[in-house]
């Protein structure tokens, strides 16, 4: 079965998408329709009925997925500023603003919220890993490449990331926001800052 079907949605459905997302007016207007039909389209096949109701991750069932995209998108938008201004590093906006609006765009099929307090992995999660199923979907939409394998491999957990300097900025905007949403749900919690990896 699959997980999803292109949706291009009701104008209420594009217009909640539209008024949510951060960042869509400095992209093309055919990038924006396609991010918005992404959004619309995971959305239609996740279990919420509302964009609020979407949760960001198991590990901060408090922390909203509308919340953080929004916060990764404004993290990178300024990181990107501060790598043209002081490294000479510019990119192109009509790629790394998709990636940042689009990193997280399969998470709606990936958790299910039990209770306010309680979300899990859905069955799809242990199927595929999370990323290659926002990068299916923006494959078929016909993204960039670089859109398409950055998402694919942004996940913390993937065997290898991108290369492209874009990746690179997702990457620290996306764990600033990350232990953001982390320290919110208390001092228990641990932000990835402070994990050890071996």
């Amino acid at each position: 079965m699959q997980p999803y079907t292109i949706e291009h949605g009701s104008n209420s459905r594009r217009k909640a998408v539209e008024e949510w997302l951060f960042g869509l007016d400095l992209v093309s207007p055919s990038l924006r329709d396609k991010i918005v039909t992404a959004w619309v389209t995971t959305w239609a096949a996740s279990p919420y009925q509302e964009l609020s109701e979407m949760p960001y991750s198991p590990g901060a069932p408090h922390y909203r997925l509308e919340r953080h995209v929004n916060d990764v998108t404004r993290n990178g938008i300024d990181l990107a500023k501060r790598a043209a201004a002081d490294w000479g590093k510019s990119v192109d906006n009509d790629i790394l603003v998709p990636i940042l609006i689009l990193h997280d765009v399969d998470k709606p099929l990936m958790y299910v919220r039990e209770s306010a307090d309680k979300v899990t992995y859905s069955k799809l999660s242990h199927e595929l890993q999370h990323g290659v199923v926002g990068a299916m979907l923006l494959k078929e939409l016909g993204f960039d490449h670089t859109i398409v394998s950055t998402v694919a491999l942004h996940a913390g957990n993937s065997p290898f990331h991108g290369r492209n300097h874009e990746a690179y900025v997702l990457h620290y905007a996306d764990y600033f926001a990350t232990d953001h949403a982390l320290m919110l749900e208390g001092e228990d919690v641990q932000p990835y800052y402070q994990k050890h990896w071996r």
